[in-house]
């Protein structure tokens, strides 16, 4: 099978480069992860979190996760009483702080 039309969730995204794993956009980066400080790296990993945030139907899922999802969801459809409200579970995560 050609590797340009595999769907996006099976293609490979990271390639080993100088013992280092990277995308292609990645390598034209100049940016030395392991010299920066754990802040620094939480501040990375913040900024690429939030943007993929922006746009969360563009990460792509693997077809088992897809199917997951959708046997989940199909178990809420049937059953509303399975998931907990919001401010329950808020509420559960501050008393534990």
């Amino acid at each position: 099978m050609n590797r340009n039309r595999l769907p996006i969730f099976r293609r490979p995204l990271l390639s080993a480069v100088a013992g280092r794993c990277e995308t292609r956009i990645m390598a034209k980066l100049e940016i030395d992860i392991s010299k920066l400080s754990p802040e620094e790296r939480l501040d990375l990993i913040e900024e690429l979190w939030n943007s993929l945030s922006t746009d969360p139907a563009r990460i792509p899922l693997t077809e088992a996760q897809a199917d997951e999802l959708d046997r989940r969801l199909g178990e809420m459809e049937q059953d509303d009483s399975l998931g907990i409200p919001w401010e329950t579970v808020l509420a559960r995560i501050r008393e534990h702080k």
